[in-house]
């Protein structure tokens, strides 16, 4: 981590951080860099990864409540949308919907909070990232199969005769 000294009032010393790039190349920071948002300057980049993580936290599972009300609803869409068409796929249709929303989830939190914790330019989404991420899904796909075989989840013409 470069520091980077700054004299600030009447001789006072602050010590502040100083951003880095991936090759560890010191970065310039300029006015452009900073959003001010009640009195408090923040970094457009953390900024930023705080609006990824949220929206990827919104689409992921991480917690019961997100697939009740965002991840089921959303994949439970797709799959209607597509049982028009045939009522057999309706169901493959609801786990791509399902797994669309799940993988973005935990790839936009993921890119997200790296962005908001990292002091360098962030390096990707690695392979390793990427199969953990697709093995959750995997688990709670499992589950979204589990209810429209057991018939809690069913079309909508079905749910009104």
């Amino acid at each position: 981590m470069n520091l980077r000294l700054k004299l600030r009032g009447a001789g006072g010393l602050t010590i502040t951080e100083r951003k880095i790039d991936s090759a560890g190349v010191p970065k310039e920071e300029s006015e452009d860099d900073f959003i001010e948002i009640a009195g408090r300057e923040i970094e457009k980049d953390k900024m930023k990864g705080g609006l990824l993580a949220m929206v990827g936290y919104l689409l992921s599972p991480v917690s019961w409540w997100n697939d009740l009300f965002v991840n089921i609803p959303i994949a439970y869409a797709f799959g209607a949308l597509f049982g028009l068409v045939s009522e057999d796929l309706f169901l493959s249709a609801m786990v791509a919907g399902y797994w669309i929303t799940n993988i973005l989830g935990f790839v936009l939190m993921h890119r997200g909070i790296k962005e908001v914790v990292s002091k360098s330019e962030s390096s990707g989404y690695s392979k390793g990232d990427m199969i953990k991420d697709l093995c959750v899904s995997v688990v709670y796909t499992a589950v979204v199969v589990i209810l429209v075989l057991a018939g809690f989840l069913r079309l909508p013409a079905e749910y009104f005769p």
